[in-house]
């Protein structure tokens, strides 16, 4: 095959990689935004974390409707932790609400959780690098 059949061909390759990645992004009104305000038990905060670390590593290695989950502790009060969940669709987060990870989750860590307020927003801009 000659060097510029070879040029042409990575071309084709590369511009059909683009349009599947871009094609395949969900669009913005079809994006699922939920925030988590949870206040743990401080005598089980590190076996909560654990816990938590666990299902937020499955959830974003094998859910495809699972864009993003970032838990952050606030300064001064580690056991008052916020979630930022970002989900492709209302069904991709009803699936991860079935999940075994998740299940396995929620019967883990009940018991340390002291109150949770669900938040669900709309999103104004999701921007990323």
């Amino acid at each position: 095959m000659k060097v510029s059949s070879r040029l042409l061909l990575a071309a084709n390759v590369a511009g059909l990689l683009f349009w599947g990645y871009a094609f395949s992004k969900p669009k913005p009104n079809d994006v699922v935004v939920r925030i988590a305000q949870l206040e743990i038990d401080s005598a089980r905060l590190e076996e909560y974390t654990r816990a938590v670390r666990e299902e937020m590593e499955d959830a974003v290695r094998i859910e495809p409707g699972v864009l993003a989950i970032y838990a952050v502790a606030e300064k001064g009060n580690p056991a008052r932790l916020h979630f930022f969940e970002i989900y492709a669709s209302e069904a991709a987060y009803a699936s991860h609400r079935e999940t075994p990870h998740f299940r396995k989750y929620l019967a883990i860590t009940q018991p340390m959780i002291r109150d949770r307020k669900l938040v669900e927003a709309t999103p104004v801009q999701l921007s990323e690098k």
